[in-house]
């Protein structure tokens, strides 16, 4: 059985103000016509179908127009689609059930019904496909007994163990939340580090689905195994921030054989109409390398010229035509940032304190409440002692 594994589409994403409309628009014509090429068993998207909560007008119809273009490829394919957490349930279930005829399986909200479950047949029999959405333990805590619940790693923990899920069968999950192997983070992007804590709550520990034959993760953007090949992030289709320009994106392409048999997985290169990258030297430099097939990137620049440039946004935008941030980089910023850096390592916790407080505030500590602020962190160090 094979299977396309998807996620984090991100609909109607924009990169520091610019659209990805066009960029996402190709990558999914590409996913559909590799569906319609090599006939896969199953597409999996595993959450973040939109980039907010309420959808643009725009958004909704991109992503139409590719389930559209997924049902129309015979023979039919199904799609099973979970909510992640920057999917809005209600409405993304809307038509759930038109759409369900269409083997397109919607999922968005985990209740006292057990989870969606696919089931596909091949040469080897049948499969089982659990779909599980994003969860939060606020979610779930009702439906269980009281206490059992108390993170994200035992709501997990407590929704398949209520499945009941019999492993003499071949069984797949489609999940989207922040796994980790022993408290070690999978990889993260500049895009997802204000969404993610590394130690925090929202972590799940892998062994809670290890007993799957194939775990299709949706979360993080680069792609990538958690602890064992078979439970996998796929990635996101496009870059989304600057720290991803190395990513390779592809679609995950899953074949599973009889019960027990590793499944063996592949790539299918997806390529933007245009790529994420930095340059990096003197104005004149990356001026020069505006060759054609690169000046309509989207561009980190860092200029390490010396003597700053006159108006040099302005000269980079005469030959490129997204320019996503400016940065510079020479002798005289790097001893601005090391002073900096020096002062605040130098400043007493107090310190710290006193001077935020009086540019939040207007005014400055009293007495009263320097004295108090000084017992606390003499007892903060005296525990760290």
């Amino acid at each position: 059985m094979r299977f396309f594994h998807l996620s984090d589409l991100h609909i109607g994403k924009q990169l520091h103000s610019y659209s990805l409309k066009d960029n996402q628009q190709a990558v999914l014509a590409q996913i559909a016509e590799r569906a319609k090429e090599l006939c896969p068993d199953a597409i999996l998207i595993c959450g973040d179908i939109f980039d907010r909560a309420v959808p643009s007008g725009e958004a909704y119809t991109i992503f139409d127009t590719f389930l559209q273009e997924l049902a129309a490829i015979t023979p039919n394919i199904p799609v099973l689609v979970i909510a992640g957490n920057h999917d809005n349930a209600q409405r993304l279930s809307y038509a759930s059930s038109f759409l369900k005829k269409h083997q397109i399986y919607v999922s968005t909200s985990v209740s006292e019904e057990p989870l969606q479950k696919i089931v596909l047949k091949d040469e080897f029999g049948e499969a089982d496909f659990y779909l599980m959405p994003f969860v939060k333990p606020g979610y779930v805590r009702h439906l269980f007994e009281e206490g059992a619940v108390t993170d994200y790693q035992s709501a997990v923990q407590e929704i398949l163990k209520r499945e009941h899920i019999d492993e003499s069968r071949r069984n797949v999950l489609l999940s989207h939340q922040f796994y980790t192997n022993s408290g070690q983070a999978p990889e993260l992007c500049d895009s997802e580090q204000s969404v993610l804590t590394i130690g925090g709550l929202d972590n799940v520990d892998v062994s809670v689905v290890e007993q799957f034959d194939y775990v299709a993760l949706g979360h993080i953007h680069g792609a990538q195994m958690v602890k064992f090949p078979y439970i996998r992030y796929c990635g996101t289709p496009l870059k989304y921030s600057v720290s991803e320009e190395h990513h390779k994106k592809s679609i995950t392409m899953v074949t599973i054989g009889a019960k027990g048999t590793k499944p063996v997985i592949d790539t299918i290169p997806l390529v933007p109409i245009q790529e994420v990258r930095r340059e990096r030297g003197l104005l004149r430099e990356v001026i020069a390398r505006a060759d054609r097939d690169h000046r309509h990137d989207f561009l980190s620049v860092t200029l390490t010229d010396e003597k700053e440039p006159y108006r040099p946004k302005e000269q980079l935008e005469e030959v490129y035509d997204h320019i996503l941030e400016l940065r510079i980089d020479n002798e005289r910023t790097r001893s601005l940032f090391c002073e900096q850096e020096e002062m605040e390592i130098s400043m007493h916790p107090l310190d710290v304190f006193r001077s935020f407080y009086q540019e939040m505030q207007g005014q400055p500590l009293t007495p009263e409440e320097e004295a108090l602020l000084g017992g606390i962190l003499e007892r903060w160090e005296g525990e760290g002692a």
